[in-house]
């Protein structure tokens, strides 16, 4: 297959990086077809990609309709809007890549896993950690006995308080009802790449956080349900949506609070949209900070953070092994690795593919993978595959069964 043809369910965000790989290698993708109901959006995909008329559609129920389009559909909906269209693409015949979470639901994980198994398809969910520079030459490190028997992970996810606030506080992942518990969303990447570091499965797990900070009892006094109501603080607060939002810099954030980028619609966004509210006065749930603590099959353990309370948003880790330890800072692109029998450490200096936004080169790599295995008929496993994801998926479950009952999860008993 000389070039991949795919489409899309889903044209958000999420939805604009992935394709944007068939901008760049033209000669290795092409995106025929889309499906959004924000017209808005299905005009900009027809406008970048040269979509006809008749392969843009209001619904992925429209686009699933029709006899095979492509080799592949993309689905970048709401997690909840992942099980059924996914479904039914493989019932089709298709090829799909789909972003995590695979489902909020662990029964529908491992239906998807199994129904793609069964017809032979490929199922990649979008853990894009795995295809980073960065992960890769952890796990590399690791492979090579570099630090000896690995022993014991800790690994830290800096959320960044002004993501927290803008994407699991205002946003569409701030209430676990509408979305997904916080150690689902945010971090079943983290679950993954433990996994796959570890090199084997979960044994058990248990974990302990709160929504401690993001509610109305810390609320200013006065502080109204809008940014822009007459906030008394509004000089002062870190939070203020017209100083996110309207800021020349607001980058990726301005971005989701309005296809239209004017001035006058990100005003229009703020007074009547999600992401105007006062974050002590919005309809969030989820946790701001967590922590969980894994064994895995051979005695390797992890401990695992994620909090909301960091300025940068990124991660750190700690690897420790019988012959020496791994530290690593993946925003910085840095890790330095430490042999017990030498004086001295090594730096690996790995270069900057894509930042924050592109996932330090991880969204590229998801794509460029996906699109090598679709060349030679869907054969093969992906780095990602729906199997390995199924696994760090249940891990999450477990770990938010642990954190609201306040008990260990043992995973055999919880995988039944």
């Amino acid at each position: 297959m000389s070039k991949v043809k795919v489409a899309l369910i889903g044209a958000g965000l999420r939805g604009h990086i992935y394709t944007e790989y068939a901008l760049s290698h033209p000669d290795e993708m092409q995106l025929v077809a889309v499906a959004d109901p924000n017209r808005e959006r299905r005009e900009k995909f027809k406008e970048l990609h040269g979509i006809e008329d008749a392969m843009c559609f209001e619904t992925g129920e429209d686009l699933l309709a029709l006899p095979k389009l492509a080799d592949a559909i993309l689905i970048c909906t709401q997690d909840k809007l992942h099980y059924e269209p996914t479904m039914k693409a493989l019932d089709v015949g298709y090829h799909v890549l789909l972003e995590k979470p695979m489902s909020p639901d662990p029964l529908q994980c491992i239906e998807m896993e199994q129904k793609a198994r069964s017809s032979g398809l490929t199922l990649t969910i979008c853990h894009v950690l795995r295809y980073t520079n960065f992960f890769g030459m952890l796990k590399r490190l690791l492979d090579e006995g570099a630090i000896g028997q690995l022993m014991s992970i800790q690994h830290n996810e800096n959320v960044g308080y002004w993501h927290q606030a803008h994407s699991f506080v205002r946003g569409n992942w701030g209430n676990s009802v509408k979305s997904s518990p916080m150690i689902l969303a945010k971090s079943c990447h983290d679950m993954d790449a433990l996994l796959w570091l570890a090199g084997t499965n979960c044994v058990r797990i248990s974990s302990f956080g709160d929504l401690s900070y993001f509610n109305a009892v810390n609320a200013p006094v006065g502080a109204p349900k809008r940014c822009m109501d007459g906030c008394p603080i509004a000089d002062e607060c870190l939070y203020y949506a017209p100083k996110v939002y309207l800021a020349e810099d607001a980058g990726w954030m301005a971005l989701a609070i309005s296809d239209d980028q004017s001035e006058e619609a990100r005003l229009k966004a703020l007074k009547e949209g999600p992401y105007g509210r006062c974050v002590y006065h919005c309809d969030n749930d989820v946790v701001d900070h967590q922590v969980v603590n894994i064994e895995f099959e051979g005695g390797v353990t992890a401990a695992f953070t994620m909090s909301a309370f960091t300025k940068e948003c990124s991660r750190t880790l700690k690897l420790m092994g019988t012959k020496g330890e791994i530290r690593g800072a993946m925003e910085k692109n840095e890790i330095e690795l430490i042999r017990f029998d030498k004086a001295e450490s090594e730096f690996i200096v790995l270069d900057d593919l894509g930042g924050h936004a592109g996932h330090g080169g991880g969204d590229a790599g998801l794509m460029r993978d996906f699109v090598n295995l679709l060349k030679v008929g869907g054969s093969g496993a992906a780095l990602s595959s729906a199997e390995h994801s199924v696994q760090s998926h249940l891990m999450a479950f477990a770990a938010e069964q642990s954190r609201v009952e306040k008990r260990v999860i043992e995973m055999k008993a919880f995988m039944v």
